[in-house]
């Protein structure tokens, strides 16, 4: 597992997920959320998000897609 500030020597090709409560987010992409309660934030290692996902499973899939590390923070 690695922390946060850790990412600075690990490179571009790294994300990492981030749960969001859907009550959190906005009007229109709770209501795309459906039934779902919590989604997934995937952020690179600038911390910027660059998904939203309904699932670990599909972020995983989506970061093997573009060729990039998926890792648990701690």
């Amino acid at each position: 597992m690695f922390t946060k500030k850790d990412f600075a020597d690990l490179g571009q090709n790294i994300v990492y997920l981030k749960p969001v409560a859907t009550s959190d987010l906005p009007d229109e992409v709770r209501e795309q959320a459906g039934e779902l309660e919590t989604l997934f934030a995937v952020h690179n290692t600038k911390g910027e998000q660059v998904a939203l996902v309904a699932s670990e499973g599909l972020a995983s899939h989506l970061a093997d897609e573009h060729h990039m590390q998926l890792v648990a923070l701690h």
